[in-house]
């Protein structure tokens, strides 16, 4: 499969996922981005169109607890730490948005563990 075809089908993927998945105010939409070396999350109100809690390997709390870990614990300590932002700020429940990915892998990992910190998903 080309790199083209396999963009082409996750965006495809994101489409239909997207068409089903907003966010409010009551329960924003955890978005999730993933790139070759980096995970991202950020928690969005699709009403106001702005984003509340975002965390990502690249953050300076994030960054010096995961050097020599695999890509899925990075995940799963973004997602503790998205998670700890959150109920920080009041956010409890969330909307799961995988952003078009499988639901398998790093982004069920930042997932479970948002959840195991007490964000409902």
């Amino acid at each position: 499969m080309t790199k083209t075809s396999v963009r082409l089908k996750r965006q495809a993927r994101h489409r239909r996922v997207r068409n089903k998945v907003a966010g409010s105010e009551l329960r924003p939409r955890l978005n999730v981005f993933r790139s070759l070396h980096h995970i991202y999350a950020q928690i969005i109100d699709d009403g106001k169109g702005e984003t509340l809690v975002s965390a990502s390997t690249l953050e300076g709390e994030v960054k010096g607890q995961i050097e020599e870990m695999t890509k899925t614990r990075k995940a799963e300590v973004v997602g503790s730490c998205l998670a700890r932002k959150a109920l920080q700020k009041g956010i409890r429940r969330v909307v799961f948005d995988r952003g078009g990915y499988k639901y398998h892998g790093r982004v069920k990992a930042l997932a479970d563990a948002a959840r195991k910190e007490g964000l409902e998903l």
